[in-house]
């Protein structure tokens, strides 16, 4: 009987104080984790990254073989934006 009465008072003390404060802290270091990119990810962005790069490029070079083929196609753009609205 005297060992369980010795192992009361640690054991509450665990369940009440230590217990909550151990998950609590797992969880939000899993959390944190979680958050963060792996490799393959940083990999996909990167990759998506050229890719709008590349697009960038070619939208400036159709706009200005556009500019000097049709001039003012930009002005009859904005005409049939608004034109919508």
């Amino acid at each position: 009987m005297e060992f369980w009465k010795f192992l009361f008072v640690p054991t509450i003390l665990f369940l009440v104080i230590v217990a909550p404060l151990w998950i609590s802290m797992h969880y939000r270091s899993v959390n944190r984790s979680s958050r963060s990119l792996n490799r393959e990810d940083r990999e996909s962005i990167e990759h998506m990254l050229e890719t709008v790069d590349k697009l960038t490029d070619r939208i400036g070079t159709l706009e200005s073989i556009l500019d000097v083929d049709h001039p003012d196609w930009r002005a009859q753009v904005n005409r049939e934006q608004r034109d919508k609205e």
